[in-house]
């Protein structure tokens, strides 16, 4: 199979390297020339293009699977829906309107689309309530997947991430340094993200479907942040309530509410699939880079 990552970053150099080992050919897409240096590098086929403008659609190659992950320059509204509305729309057109169009669609959301729960558990089939304008903009973008996509005769799926980690993004001196605010944290790490994309695609899974990537256990940002400091050897980070922490700062409407939102995603889909993890939790994903850091 074919497959070409819109936006091949961060996840995607990790899934067109899986895609890769597993035999199938991988076209990566950049918008700068230096993306398309970091893909050769990784020895990613590159592809130069910019889904915002409709003639730079046309060099897309011809492919059994797309995977639509790219990342707004801006994170504004405007910005989030000339690339995830009115890019993704594009795609879909550009691709529908080919003799051969892509059996599958995936576009990777984000688990923001819920809302604030207070704490309480999240799934598949909680409904979503985007608290901001930004966070509206995916989930206009997931009903193109869920509408559009299949009136054009392609398979879509959304997956729902949540907060990506790995190489070069542990943030360790967030939570060792604090102030560490209440919450809870859902998080997934990069080669999960990219595996739960290669099986939906190699097995053929929730074709028309919805999934939330996520690790198999949320955990509170205190507990958290005192885990990361007991393995580091350093004192416990200073907490704060999202009142105190707040208190005094002139955020955005939109940043009070992103901080304030508290809620536990559960893994029901990706357990349902049958996926396995390669870093179940944050111990396993954290741990290495700690111990290296502390060699």
């Amino acid at each position: 199979m074919h497959a070409t990552i819109l936006g091949c970053g961060y996840v995607g150099i990790k899934l067109a390297e899986q895609l890769q080992q597993d035999g199938h050919e991988v076209t990566g897409v950049r918008r700068s020339q230096a993306g398309l240096r970091v893909l050769k590098k990784h020895g990613v086929t590159p592809l130069q293009a910019d889904i915002t403008e409709e003639q730079s659609l046309s060099y897309l190659p011809e492919s059994d699977w797309v995977i639509f992950m790219p990342t707004p320059d801006k994170r504004t509204p405007q910005a989030t829906k000339d690339l995830h509305v009115k890019g993704l729309q594009s795609v879909i057109e550009t691709y529908a309107s080919r003799s051969s169009p892509p059996r599958r669609l995936i576009y990777a959301s984000t688990t923001g689309v819920y809302g604030d729960h207070d704490g309480r558990w999240v799934n598949e089939d909680t409904p979503v309530d985007p608290p901001t304008k930004r966070l509206a903009m995916y989930r206009e973008a997931e009903q193109l997947i869920e509408t559009v996509a299949p009136q054009r005769g392609i398979d879509g799926t959304v997956i729902r991430f949540a907060g990506l980690y790995g190489p070069e993004r542990y943030r360790l001196g967030r939570y060792l340094e604090g102030p560490v605010v209440e919450g809870y944290l859902n998080m997934i790490h990069r080669s999960d993200a990219a595996g739960v994309i290669t099986k939906l695609l190699c097995d053929q899974l929730l074709m028309n479907d919805v999934a939330i990537g996520v690790d198999t256990e949320p955990v509170h940002r205190w507990e958290f942040a005192d885990w990361l400091a007991d393995l580091h050897g350093k004192e416990r980070p200073e907490k704060q309530s999202v009142e105190e922490y707040l208190a005094g700062k002139s955020y955005t409407k939109a940043r009070k509410q992103r901080i304030k939102a508290s809620k536990r995603c559960a893994n029901k889909g990706l357990k349902e699939i049958g996926y396995k993890y390669r870093v179940p939790t944050y111990r396993e994903g954290y741990k290495p880079t700690v111990e290296s850091n502390n060699s």
